[in-house]
């Protein structure tokens, strides 16, 4: 097994270009076939795994750039796979799920997903996900990059370092996922402006038309948890009803 550095971390493509990689986490063979039909198509190269013990393993040995999750896997479950694989990575992940399993959508992004498609997916709307995810992981490369942000982003006690991608409260480390981060970024950043629910969901999540706002709100729910002193009162990250919301300037 390599480790570390010493293992191959991307794959060359025609005419020596090197592709990223993903990894699927499915049990259906069915939808399995049609994840790599999509993304060899767009000139990925394709890891599978059927079970969350599978993907475990290849994700040790490999360089993987995106992952795939199946919230409903056979053995250890795909919420516990999200969890182990964010307690030791910041691999973007996008959590599948059934278009009428919306708790599984929040559940996953509370476990640190980064975003999520629905069955039956959309194939276009999924490479666009996988794009937004790979530029985010990887700024500076890709057809768009993301707007500078100054060193560090102050609101009150809140202090977010966008060098090392850290979050303090009074000078104290707090907790936050990926998703959280570039939310609380935007949200510091506009400098008290009230910013929408669907326009986070553009400049976050990538989405090109208006998504599920109830992602946004939970996420705003996790943020006020990790960031305010009451929680159920808050003073620095207030919702605006009808518009958004703000934070303090």
């Amino acid at each position: 097994m390599q480790k570390g550095g010493d293992r191959v971390s991307e794959h060359a493509g025609l005419n020596g270009v090197m592709v990223r990689t993903v990894l699927v986490v499915e049990d259906d063979e069915a939808i399995r076939l049609v994840l790599r039909t999509n993304l060899e198509d767009e000139g990925y190269h394709v890891l599978e795994a059927g079970t969350a013990e599978q993907g475990l393993v290849l994700i040790m040995d490999e360089k993987v750039d995106v992952v795939l999750v199946d919230l409903r896997l056979p053995g250890i479950q795909g919420l516990d796979l999200v969890r182990s694989l964010r307690a030791t990575s910041q691999v973007p992940i996008i959590i599948v799920t059934a278009q009428t399993d919306s708790h599984d959508v929040v559940a996953g992004l509370e476990a640190g997903a980064d975003d999520y498609v629905t069955k039956p997916f959309v194939a276009k709307e999924l490479m666009a996900r996988i794009r937004t995810q790979l530029r985010r992981a990887n700024p500076g490369e890709g057809e768009e990059e993301i707007e500078p942000q100054p060193q560090a982003l102050v609101c009150g006690p809140i202090e977010l370092r966008t060098d090392s991608a850290e979050v303090l409260r009074n000078g104290d480390p707090i907790p936050v996922s990926r998703i959280e981060f570039y939310v609380l970024a935007e949200l510091i950043g506009a400098r008290g402006r009230v910013l929408s629910r669907d326009y986070l969901l553009r400049k976050v999540w990538g989405y090109g038309n208006a998504g599920d706002g109830r992602v946004v709100d939970n996420l705003i729910y996790r943020l006020r948890s990790k960031i305010e002193e009451d929680p159920a009162n808050p003073a620095l990250l207030t919702t605006v009803r009808g518009f958004g919301y703000r934070m303090k300037a």
